[in-house]
């Protein structure tokens, strides 16, 4: 049996699609929603009956267990939690950074949890698609050759498709770093920048995304696959991006949707700061724009002329 922790929108998602191999523990905090097996986020979706819905955190037993709780939360879920889920196969679904540790999701792992093996799951996909059962391809990082083939077995469904890399750090890095582009799109697209100014802000967030990583020990490479530049090409091109849309709304000058979880604003911060350690900041010119703009210190105006003016260069 798999089990699920994060009964949201993606966790619900990959609960249905690994119910086409068996049975599935799906867990959440509040399932208000569970008598008529719908979650609201995933509306028109009927979870079925081969997954069991549970408001009390089960023990993990021997199967994987996905950790789908969001980013800037999965901290103090993991200290929380500790005691019942260190030593288990923990397979991190959240993308982003700890603001408060400017760490990855497995680096907390290593902390709250050093008895378990971490593996992170990551990509480009939206929950509705999954859900939906629509095909989607998903790149799966383990340290671990034998551990990452076990779980890419264990994992992969008819339509969840799942790629293999003992690279981690970059597999983190490009679900983090994409989500602070996506942002930056979505305000260019909303302040009716066009589709040529957003191609060149995504190449040269691209550039950005791997020139961070590369310097915190990813391999280029990983930042070219699915975690990366896959996951950047779906996020700064479709509304279905959280943090497209709320990019959208800054630069159309609404207000953005205050209930919607947007990991790439605390990520931005993060990773602002991190670069900032490694005296990188000036080679992060994106993601000091999005910082700026996000916090309200320059309107947007402001951030474009930033971007326009730098010296010019070599590509």
């Amino acid at each position: 049996m798999t089990l699920v922790l994060g009964a949201g929108a993606f966790g619900s998602a990959l609960a249905v699609a690994l119910a086409a191999n068996g049975p599935v523990t799906l867990w959440g905090r509040r399932l208000d929603w569970a008598d008529a097996r719908e979650n609201p986020l995933l509306p028109g979706v009927v979870l079925p009956d081969t997954i069991t819905l549970t408001e009390s955190l089960p023990a993990p037993g021997s199967a994987p267990v996905l950790l789908a709780v969001p980013m800037q939360a999965l901290g103090r879920f993991l200290a929380d939690h500790a005691a019942r889920l260190d030593g288990s196969q923990l397979v991190l679904c959240c993308k982003g950074i700890d603001l408060a540790t400017l760490r990855g999701p497995s680096a907390l792992v290593e902390t709250h949890c050093p008895a378990a093996t971490p593996a992170v799951l990551t990509g480009p996909s939206f929950a509705a698609d999954i859900a939906r059962g629509l095909p989607t391809a998903l790149t799966l990082a383990c340290a671990s050759d034998a551990e990452g083939a076990l779980l890419q077995a264990q994992l992969s469904t008819p339509t969840l498709r799942l790629y293999r890399t003992a690279d981690v750090a970059g597999a983190e890095l490009g679900g983090a770093l994409k989500n602070v582009i996506a942002i930056a799109a979505g305000i260019v697209m909303g302040a009716g920048l066009g589709d040529s100014a957003r191609a060149a802000l995504m190449t040269r967030g691209y550039a950005e995304m791997v020139r961070l990583a590369a310097r915190l020990g990813a391999r280029a490479e990983t930042l070219a696959g699915l975690s990366g530049l896959g996951d950047l090409v779906l996020t700064c091109t479709s509304a279905q991006s959280r943090n497209f849309r709320h990019g959208l709304a800054l630069g159309q000058g609404t207000p953005p949707d205050a209930s919607a979880t947007v990991e790439g604003l605390a990520t931005a911060r993060a990773v602002l700061a991190r670069a900032s350690a490694l005296d990188m900041a000036a080679e992060v010119p994106v993601t000091q724009m999005v910082v700026a703009v996000t916090t309200g210190q320059i309107g947007i105006a402001e951030a474009v002329q930033t971007l326009m003016t730098r010296p010019l260069k070599e590509e």
